[in-house]
C-alpha cells in the first residue's frame, strides 16, 4: 500500500511540475546600452516567442525551467543563450551585438537564416552566386517597386526590350535579358510578359521581407525560364504577434504610394493570417521633350492585394495558402506633330493562387506538395487622334503548376532536395492560331555533401520533357573549399535548356509608340503574305534575313554556365570582399531581328536563333564597416556579350564583311574588322555602384548616399548592316546619384523618410524607363510597437 501511495504521489508531482509555467522577464539592449525594440525572443525548437516593446522590454511564459533562448533583431547578430530559471518570475537582461552586414547586399555563404517556408529549396545551397537584399535596406533606399530595388545591385540593369515597349520594365543580369530571368513570389513563378519582358514595376515591395537574387543558371531547380538567374520576392514568413503597418509616400510625377499591412496569429498560435493592400499612382513622364508632346512612360494606377493563411496541424504537418491580385490601368497619349497623334489604353490584371502542404516524416525526411495557378490578362487598344481604332490586342496567359518536393538532411553532412511535377501553359490571343497550349514535365535532384569541415560538394541533375521539343537531361556541379578561416573558394558548372515560348512562336504585337511590329516565327510567313496582299509591304521593303528564316522553326536554346569565386571575410566581419568570374555559352539563343519595313516606314521584327552567343566577365563586391553603424560598399562588373558567328563572318570575309558608313568621312568606305563589332545590343561593358549607409542611434537617424554607373551601350543598328558596330546609335554612359534620410520616432511608432533619385538628372529618349530628377517623402506608422 505504501508503495502504491508513493507512486501516486510521485506521478502527481511530475504532472504538477509539467503543468507549471515560468515567467521570464527583462530588457534587450545593444552593447552601448540602448534598448532594442521589436527584438524576437524565442524558445528553441518551439513556437513560443515574443517581441520586445518600444522600450526594449519583454515578458515570456515558458513551461520548463531549463530552456534555450534564441534572440534576433534586424541590424543585430542573432545569438543563442541557455537559461536555467531558479525563481518565478525571473528577471534576465540580454545584449545583442550590432551586425555590420545587415545593410546592403549580402551573398549567402553560411548557414540559413529566415528560411522560405513555401519551399524546401534552400537558398544557401545554390551553386551560383546569390545576393540578398533585406527589408531594412529596401526601407532606407526608399524603394517602392521591384525594379527600383534590383537596379542598384552589382551587375544588374533595368532595361526596355524592343519587344516590350515603353511599359515593359525588364531586367538584365550578367548579359542575360529579361526573358531568361525568372521572377518569383515566395518561390512560385510569375507570368505575364509583353514580348518576353516581365515588367518588374508591377510588383510592390511594401510587404517584402527580402529579395533573393541568383545570378547565372538556376534552371536545375526552376527550369529553363531561369536560364540566366532568378529574382525571388519573399514576403514575411513568421507572424508572432498581432500587428499592423501603414505607409504613405508622395513625390515627383504625381507619384502616390499607399500601403496597409496587417497580420495576426490565430487558433492559439497554431496559425496566422497576413493581409496586404497597395495603391500606386504615377503621372508618367516624358524623356523626349521637344520631340513628342505627352508622355513616353504612361500614367497608370496600380492596385494590388495579397492574403496568406498558414496553419500548423501538429509538429509534422503544416498548410499554407495565399491569393494575390493585381490590376494596372494606364493611358498614354503622344503627339508627334503634323496631325499625327496616338492614344493607347492598357488594362492588365493578374491573379495568383498557391497552396503548399508540408509533412515531416522524421527529423531528416520532409516533403512538400505545391500547387500554383496564375492567370494574366492584358487588353490594349490603340487609336489615332481622329478616334479610329487601328489596333486592339487581347492577350491572356494561364499557368497550372503541380510539384512534389522531398528533402533529406543530415545536419552538417548531407542535404538532398528532389522534385517532380508538370505545368500546363495556355495562351489566349485574338490573333493567334489554334495552337494555344504547351505542356511540360520535369524532375530534379540536388545533393550538397560536406565530407570535411573545409569542403562542400554539390551535384545535381534535371530532366525536362516539353511537348513538341522532346526531353533533355542537364547536369550541374559545384565545389566550395575553405582555404583559410577567412578565405573561401567556389567553382560551379551548370547546363540549361529552354524551349521557345508561345509569344515567340505565335504572338503578333504592334507598338504604336515606336511604330514597330513583332511577329512570332511560326506565323511570320502568313503575316508577311497578308501585309503584301494588302499593299502594306513590297519585296523592296523586306530584308535579306527574311528569306533566311521564313518557314523555319525556332530551335530550343541551350547554355553552359561556369562560375568561379573567392570570398574573403575578416574575423570581426567588418570587411568582406568577393570576386568572381563567369562565362555563359549559349547555343541557338533567340533574339529579335529586323525583317523589313512597311510602306510607311514602320519596322517589322521577327525572331531568329543566334548560333553561338556568349557572355563572359568578372564581378567584384566589397563591404567595409570601419566603425559601428557605418557601412561603405560597392561593386563592379565587366561584361562581354557577343555572337561568335558575327565575329567569324567579319574575320573570314563572310556576309558581315562589307564596307561600313563612316560618319567621320561621310562615305561607305570603312572596311570592318572583328574589333569593330561591339556586341549584342543593350549591354554595357562597364557597370559599378557605391553606397554609404550610416545610422546615428542616439537620434534614431539614418542617412545614405548611393551612386550607380552604367557604361555606354548600343541601342540600334543605325547603318543597318545586321550587327552592332562602333558607328551605330548608343545610349551614353551615365551616373545615377541617389540619397535618403530617415528619422524614427519610437514614442509614436512612426518613421519619416525623405529620398531623392537621379540627382544629376540623367535623361535620354533612348532610355524611356529612366525618369529625370525625383524627390519623395514618406511616413510609416506601426501598430503594436513594431518600429
Amino acid at each position: 500500500m505504501k508503495i502504491y501511495i508513493t507512486l501516486v504521489l510521485t506521478l502527481f508531482s511530475i504532472v504538477s511540475l509539467q503543468a507549471q509555467h515560468y515567467l521570464l522577464q527583462g530588457t534587450v539592449s545593444d552593447t552601448e546600452g540602448k534598448t532594442i525594440p521589436s527584438a524576437t525572443i524565442r524558445v528553441q525548437d518551439t513556437e513560443t516567442k515574443t517581441l520586445t516593446s518600444a522600450t526594449g522590454k519583454y515578458s515570456l511564459q515558458v513551461s520548463s525551467p531549463k530552456i534555450t533562448v534564441v534572440l534576433s533583431a534586424v541590424g543585430y547578430k542573432s545569438t543563442i543563450r541557455y537559461v536555467h530559471l531558479i525563481s518565478n518570475p525571473q528577471l534576465l537582461d540580454f545584449t545583442l551585438e550590432t551586425d555590420h552586414q545587415y545593410i546592403d547586399q549580402v551573398s549567402v555563404q553560411g548557414k540559413r537564416i529566415n528560411a522560405n517556408t513555401e519551399t524546401l529549396i534552400k537558398l544557401e545551397n545554390s551553386i551560383m552566386p546569390v545576393t540578398v537584399i533585406d527589408r531594412r535596406t529596401i526601407e532606407l533606399m526608399g524603394s517602392r517597386r521591384l525594379d527600383e530595388v534590383v537596379k542598384e545591385q552589382t551587375g544588374i540593369a533595368v532595361v526596355n526590350d524592343v519587344g516590350g515597349g515603353s511599359r515593359s520594365v525588364g531586367v538584365q543580369m550578367q548579359g542575360f535579358g529579361s526573358e531568361y530571368i525568372m521572377v518569383l513570389i515566395d518561390g512560385q513563378p510569375m507570368v505575364g510578359r509583353n514580348g518576353g519582358n516581365f515588367d518588374l514595376s508591377r510588383i510592390s515591395v511594401n510587404n517584402v521581407e527580402r529579395v533573393e537574387i541568383t545570378k547565372g543558371a538556376a534552371s536545375l531547380l526552376y527550369g529553363g525560364d531561369a536560364l540566366g538567374g532568378t529574382i525571388n520576392v519573399i514576403t514575411k514568413q513568421v507572424v508572432s504577434d498581432p500587428q499592423a503597418m501603414a505607409s504613405v509616400n508622395y513625390g515627383t510625377n504625381q507619384t502616390v504610394d499607399i500601403s496597409v499591412d496587417g497580420e495576426t496569429p490565430i487558433i492559439q498560435q497554431k496559425g496566422s493570417i497576413a493581409i496586404n493592400a497597395n495603391y500606386y499612382h504615377t503621372g508618367g513622364f516624358n524623356t523626349s521633350q521637344g520631340t513628342i508632346s505627352g508622355t513616353t512612360a504612361p500614367p497608370y494606377d496600380n492596385y494590388g492585394t495579397q492574403a496568406r493563411l498558414r496553419y500548423k496541424f501538429n509538429e509534422n504537418n503544416r498548410l499554407s495558402a495565399s491569393v494575390r491580385y493585381g490590376l494596372r490601368r494606364s493611358f498614354m497619349s503622344k503627339d508627334f506633330g503634323v496631325n499625327f497623334k496616338t492614344e493607347d489604353i492598357l488594362d492588365e490584371a493578374d491573379l495568383n493562387l498557391s497552396a503548399n502542404f508540408e509533412h515531416r516524416f522524421s527529423t531528416r525526411w520532409r516533403s512538400m506538395t505545391r500547387y500554383y495557378f496564375t492567370h494574366y490578362n492584358a487588353d490594349m487598344s490603340i487609336m489615332l487622334s481622329q478616334g479610329d481604332s487601328i489596333n486592339q490586342t487581347k492577350f491572356g496567359q494561364l499557368l497550372n503548376r503541380l510539384e512534389q518536393q522531398i528533402a533529406y538532411n543530415i545536419p552538417g553532412v548531407l542535404d538532398i532536395i528532389t522534385g517532380a511535377g508538370g505545368t500546363i501553359e495556355k495562351i489566349n490571343q485574338n490573333i493567334l492560331s489554334n495552337e494555344n497550349k504547351i505542356t511540360s514535365y520535369f524532375g530534379y535532384m540536388q545533393s550538397n555533401w560536406t565530407p570535411t569541415s573545409k569542403l562542400e560538394i554539390t551535384g545535381g541533375l534535371r530532366y525536362d520533357y516539353i511537348v513538341n521539343y522532346g526531353w533533355r537531361l542537364d547536369p550541374s556541379m559545384a565545389l566550395k573549399y575553405k582555404i583559410l578561416p577567412t578565405l573561401t573558394a567556389k567553382a560551379a558548372y551548370g547546363t540549361a535548356f529552354k524551349a521557345p515560348d508561345m509569344r515567340k512562336l505565335y504572338q503578333v504585337f504592334y507598338n504604336p509608340a515606336y511604330n514597330y511590329m513583332m511577329v512570332g516565327s511560326s506565323v511570320l510567313r502568313s503575316t508577311i503574305n497578308e501585309l503584301r496582299e494588302s499593299g502594306q509591304v513590297s519585296q523592296y521593303e523586306l530584308e535579306g534575313v527574311y528569306d533566311e528564316i521564313k518557314g523555319l522553326s525556332l530551335n530550343a536554346e541551350m547554355s553552359k554556365s561556369y562560375n568561379a569565386s573567392l570570398l574573403f571575410e575578416n574575423p570581426d566581419k567588418r570587411l568582406r570582399v568577393e570576386g568572381s568570374i563567369f562565362y555563359h555559352d549559349i547555343t541557338n539563343q533567340i533574339n529579335p531581328v529586323l525583317v523589313g519595313r512597311d510602306i510607311q516606314g514602320g519596322l517589322i521584327y521577327a525572331y531568329r536563333n543566334f548560333a553561338r552567343a556568349y557572355y563572359q566577365g568578372a564581378e567584384i563586391a566589397l563591404t567595409y564597416s570601419p566603425i559601428a553603424n557605418l557601412q561603405v560598399s560597392g561593386g563592379y562588373q565587366y561584361l562581354e556579350a557577343k555572337d561568335r558567328t558575327v565575329k567569324d563572318e567579319i574575320r573570314e570575309g563572310g556576309k558581315y564583311n562589307v564596307p561600313l558608313f563612316d560618319p567621320y568621312t561621310g562615305f561607305v568606305n570603312h572596311t570592318p574588322s572583328a574589333s569593330d563589332y561591339w556586341g549584342i545590343e543593350n549591354r554595357s561593358v562597364h557597370m559599378f555602384n557605391g553606397r554609404i549607409f550610416y545610422t546615428y542611434r542616439p537620434l534614431d537617424l539614418s542617412a545614405n548616399v548611393r551612386v550607380n554607373y552604367r557604361g555606354r551601350y548600343p541601342f540600334s543598328d543605325k547603318n543597318n548592316n545586321g550587327y552592332m558596330d562602333r558607328f551605330d546609335t548608343f545610349v551614353r554612359g551615365h551616373y545615377l546619384l541617389n540619397a535618403g534620410i530617415e528619422k524614427k520616432i519610437p514614442k509614436y511608432n512612426m518613421s519619416l523618410r525623405i529620398t531623392t533619385e537621379n540627382l544629376l538628372n540623367f535623361v535620354d529618349q533612348k532610355a524611356p524607363s529612366q525618369p529625370g530628377r525625383l524627390f519623395f517623402v514618406g511616413l510609416s506608422y506601426h501598430l503594436h510597437n513594431n518600429l
